[in-house]
């Protein structure tokens, strides 16, 4: 099956790649064989990155291969030796490109400055080793941090070409040839309806103006509302700074005029664009032919009653392309002065808070029958989660700390909840559950910090070993003194 040369629409199923896992190590050296932690981080995965480029018109590239994945990032390894990140995937695309999310119908992103970047799916963090969780009040940890997943998404790439003039009208009235005339484009042209089946871009150069035309193929009345071919290719006038109608003089089609064509082809542009003040200009095309010209001649004032400036051109032989051509540049640059165009910038797609003043929300989930659970929804809880290894009770015990660090276990006593309730955390199909256990204050003796390594702490001098035992029991002391009163 041949592969088509023009393509506006795709869908994308993009995957960034996860982050590499931190390693859990212990240096070991001679006659020291627990010389602490030398873990080292994950790598971080890969991310992927929709880039403009110029010179790019349609989104063929991706018309077969719909997916698109990067590679994850290297795991973290012991002598404190990082894993490697892995490359990010950078796909070109045409300017005026509309980015959008199949499944929430969100408008990601629309790329029509040159070399803007759209990180369209975050490469995942790798998780910290053992040699970076490590604190004076942690220093064996015996866990490291996973990596996170990379992101994953579908999405919908929707070309609206980036012209600065639009060519409308009917099929056959002469646009493609006008666009072959003046420019070194050379599209399909023929006598007959539809011959163009693809918008053409061509670029021209008066004076110290550079511009580019489109043509828009398959306008008929009804165009707007799904008939024809104009219904595919509407939105490539969206972009354009002018419009200009090519009507056609010398149709022999019945009930069709040059007054009657640009009524129909203006109804459907409002019909699309709503009410639009884009500045027009029309050429009536194909005054070549003696009664063409007469007619141009007989309908051209009542046209340009409407403050439209009015030219009569022929492409065949190139009456009036000079002049038209000119008005054309000196349009577009009055257009480019009012709104001149941006540098391109990378953007990047990022959750969205909760609120502006706090990290994450708690929900109350009333069941059928009566009972109760409790989702916890946030960037950073949700992050944590992933980050952690429940096979592991230290990387366990971590992540409780996390919690209980920004204020999680306190809004969910404040709101009611009670041990052995049911906790969510994340959304989607498969958040992590567990059972609420808040921390109980109790007068046991400290026998160890959490992620403090017990062979660590025997191997120690005595000397230093009974600091460290003082300073435990002075610090238990001074807790219990404070819980007292």
């Amino acid at each position: 099956m041949a592969i088509p040369s023009f393509v506006d629409r795709v869908k994308l199923q993009v995957s960034a790649g996860n982050g590499g896992n931190g390693c859990t190590s212990i240096r070991r050296e001679k006659f020291k064989p627990l010389g602490g932690p030398d873990g080292g981080n994950g790598g971080n995965g890969g991310s992927v990155i929709l880039r403009v480029e110029p010179g790019l018109t349609t989104l063929v590239e991706f018309h077969r291969g719909s997916q698109r994945r990067a590679d994850n990032g290297k795991q973290g390894q012991g002598v404190f030796r990082n894993g490697a990140n892995a490359e990010d995937i950078i796909l070109l695309v045409p300017a005026g490109t509309v980015v959008t999310d199949v499944n929430t119908g969100e408008q990601l992103a629309d790329l029509s400055e040159e070399n803007a970047e759209l990180v369209v799916a975050q490469g995942g963090r790798g998780g910290l080793g053992n040699a970076a969780l490590a604190t004076p009040a942690r220093k064996a940890p015996g866990f490291a941090l996973l990596g996170e997943m990379g992101e994953s998404r579908t999405i919908q790439l929707e070309l609206k070409a980036v012209a600065d003039v639009g060519l409308v009208g009917f099929p056959s009235a002469g646009k493609s040839s006008l666009i072959a005339a003046v420019s070194r484009a050379r599209p399909k042209i023929a006598d007959y309806p539809f011959t163009t089946l693809v918008p053409h871009l061509g670029v021209v150069t008066r004076g110290d103006v550079t511009f580019t035309i489109a043509d828009v193929p398959g306008l008929i009345e009804g165009a707007s509302e799904g008939k024809g071919l104009g219904h595919d290719f509407l939105r490539h006038i969206e972009r354009c700074r002018a419009i200009v109608h090519v009507i056609d003089c010398a149709t022999y089609e019945p009930g069709r005029d040059p007054l009657s064509d640009l009524e129909v082809i203006e109804k459907e542009l409002t019909a699309y664009l709503g009410t639009d003040d884009r500045p027009r200009m029309v050429a009536l095309n194909k005054v070549d032919i003696p009664d063409a010209a007469e007619l141009a001649e007989l309908v051209k004032p009542d046209i340009a009653s409407k403050g439209w400036p009015v030219f009569e051109i022929s492409t065949k032989t190139g009456n009036g392309l000079k002049e038209l051509t000119y008005a054309m540049a000196a349009l577009v640059a009055q257009q480019r002065s009012l709104a001149p165009p941006e540098p391109g910038k990378r953007i990047v797609i990022r959750p969205k808070q909760v609120s502006a003043d706090q990290e994450f929300s708690v929900e109350k989930i009333t069941g059928a029958e009566g009972e109760f659970s409790w989702r916890i929804r946030g960037t950073k809880p949700e992050r944590w989660v992933q980050q952690t290894d429940f096979s592991n009770t230290e990387a366990i015990g971590y992540l409780a700390d996390r919690f209980v660090r920004i204020g999680i276990e306190n809004e969910l006593l404040a709101q009611g909840a009670q041990a052995g309730d049911e906790v969510l955390i994340g959304t989607g199909e498969n958040p992590v559950i567990f059972d609420f256990a808040p921390q109980i204050e109790s007068e046991a003796e400290l026998l160890a910090r959490r992620g403090e390594d017990q062979r660590l702490i025997e191997l120690r001098p005595a000397a230093q070993r009974r600091r460290i035992k003082d300073a435990e029991y002075h610090a238990a002391k001074a807790e219990e003194a404070e819980l007292d009163g």
